[in-house]
């Protein structure tokens, strides 16, 4: 699949699987695409013609900005460094769990969750530790005389029982045939991120070369808003009033952006999803959306209290 097909596949396999989509992130580099939403289930969604190539920094924002919202991350490709990625797998890069379109649909559609996960040197499956000692001791073996029949280290099997090793596909199997009972677990892919308590910085430890971005998170910040600034979304930081849980979605924008009514529309497709409240804050022509409340720098830096920005919320 080029990457157009599988941005196609992977929105089809989310709409199936009754997920509300945001509009595709085109408007400028982003480190996601979309955004799906389903019950409990957020997730970012970043499609990539490559695996192998999906840099450093967009995943470190994409996991940063899913932790701020609790959401879940996910990767998807079917390659890595030209080389093809098997269905029914998880891979990880950087820490995030990527899979092709198909593992994808599998999964939000049908409720397969994969066993196998992709590691260095081959493919593993994590185990029910817990299952497997009772099992043992049920059985009359002890850990030395289990270890010795699978043909590994006492250590190894210790790391299986305390969930702290995954386990080779053919030692999972050759485990569950001396036990007689299923071991594997499976990967919950939409499992969330916890919340980071550390997202929203400093204005100072910012690092911003938007000089007219950083006037207005440092006047948020003066008005006690917790800011965060972003660098690959469509964007620019997101901010939480102080005493209310509202998330703000805001871009700052000037006369000169080519871009930005496709912007525009991209902001409030995701704030709905996120169910966020979308903000403009302008040095040129204000954005002709009613739906997206438009603040001039100039009325922007009259105001002094937190108050009168969140009454033109």
């Amino acid at each position: 699949m080029n990457r157009e097909e599988m941005l196609n596949a992977t929105e089809s396999a989310l709409k199936t699987a009754g997920f509300k989509i945001s509009k595709r992130c085109t408007s400028r580099p982003s480190c996601f695409c979309m955004i799906a939403q389903r019950d409990s289930n957020l997730t970012f969604v970043k499609v990539h013609s490559d695996l192998g190539k999906v840099a450093l920094r967009d995943a470190f924002e994409l996991h940063r900005i899913s932790c701020r919202f609790s959401a879940t991350p996910l990767l998807i490709s079917d390659k890595s460094r030209d080389r093809p990625l098997e269905d029914d797998t998880v891979y990880t890069r950087y820490s995030i769990y990527a899979m092709t379109p198909k593992t994808l649909e599998d999964v939000a559609s049908h409720k397969m969750l994969p066993l196998v996960e992709a590691g260095p040197g081959g493919y593993y499956v994590r185990l029910d530790g817990e299952a497997i000692r009772k099992r043992r001791m049920k059985l009359g073996l002890s850990v030395g005389k289990l270890a010795e029949q699978l043909r590994i280290s006492r250590r190894t099997l210790y790391g299986y029982e305390r969930g702290m090793a995954k386990a080779s596909v053919s030692a999972a199997y050759n485990l569950e045939w001396i036990l007689g009972i299923p071991l594997v677990k499976s990967i919950d892919i939409f499992k969330p991120v916890p919340p980071d308590t550390g997202f929203f910085a400093i204005a100072k430890h910012m690092m911003i070369r938007n000089r007219f971005l950083m006037m207005v998170l440092k006047r948020l910040i003066l008005w006690n808003f917790k800011v965060a600034a972003t660098t690959r979304a469509p964007f620019d930081f997101i901010a939480q009033p102080p005493d209310e849980e509202v998330n703000i979605i805001g871009g700052v924008t000037h006369s000169g952006e080519r871009s930005i009514d496709q912007r525009a529309d991209e902001i409030l497709s995701i704030s709905d999803v996120l169910n966020a409240q979308p903000l403009f804050i302008t040095d040129g022509r204000l954005v002709p959306y009613s739906d997206i409340p438009t603040i001039h720098s100039k009325e922007f830096e009259k105001m002094r209290l937190a108050k009168e920005l969140v009454s033109k919320l």
